[in-house]
């Protein structure tokens, strides 16, 4: 039984989302996008944070609904102990449990790992925390910009001699949500191979820190500290973003002296050729600063656009920095659906971000958008759970459902 057969690889695979604002939401919308069906447990005592950013109502927030694209929801009274007695009836008809609430407050529901083994033995349970489950930090709570500068990602992200930039979007959410995803779907390889569920424990600081790959390990080869250094790069040159006009930027990376030559053809500065400074590739990276100063001035007379397309012909990687319109008004990623319009809940129709990979055969069919507060409750108690709909309206008048 599913609400809605859309296909995918993930399809007859039930999800259970005990999660709130990003990372443990967009966990979930990856595995909806293969076919999953998730549901997302609410109450209107303990909504979802992204149901109150930005919108008139709950049912109009922005990132809500950019984060639930295909997520079904019921509500479910976590504070009373038959709202849990059915939570755990939904556990036995679910294959994955994805949780980002606070640390314990699963084991204090009594809907630890084990908890849930005793209701479902191959269940599969994804917990999300930023320090992971255990060990002295374990008890810790936070929110992106925490696990991305704890991470050390955020140390790392500025010009030269600048203080730490960070950047100014969730990034560190996304990615661990993805990686929460990721291990899921290994999990049920695993299920699948030996019949055991697993315990997944994601900590989101260890999963920024990934991302800073070789930095870990820098000073004990090198004898420094890696630091922030903008867009510079140890063998490249140039290598960075160079102003145009009308406020564009353009980035280029020149990997050798031919590309080099290509671009100082087409800039019509055929001189920088002749300047010893810029004669191979090491001095040009030993005298960055000076080649960018040069090249800023000569990008600033040109189209962004039309710059990239002339250097690109010439053999150069020249493209515009995107700006978010720009990218929503892409005809390209318009036609690979990179975008996609679904149907809210609320009755509005609106673009979403859609998957960023393509699947012949059995694509998942992504049509709906984020849900209304308890949308699908006739659904997952009455045809799931086997209720009929005078005991669901008894449990919405005894508020174990609200």
């Amino acid at each position: 039984m599913s609400y809605r057969n859309r296909g995918g690889p993930l399809a007859g695979i039930r999800v259970l989302e005990i999660a709130k604002v990003w990372a443990g939401p967009y966990a979930g919308k990856m595995l909806a996008m293969l076919g999953a069906e998730v549901i997302k447990v609410e109450s209107t005592g303990a909504l979802d944070e992204m149901r109150a950013y930005g919108g008139v109502d709950i049912e109009h927030a922005p990132y809500f609904l950019s984060h639930n694209t295909e997520i079904l929801s019921v509500q479910v009274n976590l504070k009373s102990e038959e709202g849990l007695a059915r939570l755990r009836d939904m556990v036995a008809r679910c294959d994955i449990v994805i949780d980002n609430i606070r640390p314990g407050a699963m084991e204090r529901m009594k809907l630890g790992y084990n908890d849930l083994q005793e209701i479902r033995p191959d269940i599969i349970h994804v917990s999300i925390k930023m320090y992971g489950n255990d060990g002295p930090l374990g008890y810790q709570t936070g929110y992106a910009p925490c696990f991305a500068a704890i991470g050390g990602l955020t140390y790392l992200v500025g010009e030269e001699r600048d203080v730490p930039r960070g950047m100014n979007i969730r990034y560190g959410d996304a990615t661990v949500g993805a990686a929460a995803a990721f291990a899921a779907i290994a999990a049920l390889h695993h299920r699948e191979r030996t019949g055991e569920g697993q315990f997944v424990d994601v900590s989101a600081v260890e999963t920024m820190s990934t991302l800073i790959g070789d930095s870990l390990f820098a000073y004990n080869l090198t004898g420094e500290s890696p630091q922030p250094d903008g867009n510079f790069h140890s063998e490249l040159a140039p290598h960075g973003a160079y102003p145009c006009q009308e406020d564009g930027w353009i980035a280029i990376a020149c990997g050798s002296d031919g590309e080099f030559n290509a671009l100082a053809r087409e800039l019509g500065a055929t001189g920088l050729t002749e300047d010893s400074r810029f004669a191979t590739c090491e001095s040009r990276v030993a005298h960055c600063a000076a080649l960018d100063a040069i090249l800023g001035k000569l990008t600033l007379a040109h189209d962004v656009v039309a710059l990239g397309e002339k250097l690109r012909a010439a053999g150069v990687a020249a493209y515009p920095s995107a700006s978010s319109l720009a990218l929503v008004s892409d005809e390209l990623l318009w036609e690979r659906q990179a975008y996609r319009m679904v149907r809210n809940g609320n009755g509005g129709t609106r673009p979403v971000v859609g998957p960023s990979w393509r699947m012949t055969p059995d694509e998942a069919a992504i049509e709906c958008g984020a849900p209304l507060l308890g949308e699908h409750n006739d659904y997952v108690y009455c045809e799931l759970l086997g209720l009929s709909q005078e005991e669901l309206r008894d449990l919405v008048a005894r508020g174990v459902v609200t």
